[in-house]
């Protein structure tokens, strides 16, 4: 089995994105619900099974909390999952633009 964790950065203050809701939609059809830590990140402890999953970050709830504006109101990343691997996704998060990158 295969596990995620997901570490999110806001770019424009160049600080950890702390408090941003993210859910995993996993191929099975399960979904789970973390917050990004203080440090911006965030594990899931559900085994993964081979195949395509889902983060989507709640990023419009957590910019409207600090009174910024954003152009996107959730992120959403589909990537694949192999058999007993670990995928970290990280997001670079600013508002009005994003990127991703698969991390280690």
């Amino acid at each position: 089995m295969s596990s995620c964790s997901t570490h999110v950065l806001d770019a424009t203050r160049g600080t950890p994105a702390a408090g941003l809701p993210v859910e995993l939609l996993a191929a099975d059809g399960s979904v789970s619900e973390a917050r990004t830590d203080g440090d911006g990140r965030a594990r899931f402890d559900a085994e993964l099974v081979p195949g395509e999953h889902t983060l989507r970050f709640s990023t419009g709830v957590w910019f409207a909390g600090q009174g910024r504006d954003c152009f996107y109101p959730r992120v959403e990343l589909t990537f694949l999952v192999g058999a007993r691997e670990h995928c970290h996704v990280a997001l670079l998060l600013s508002p009005f633009s994003y990127t991703s990158y698969r991390g280690s």
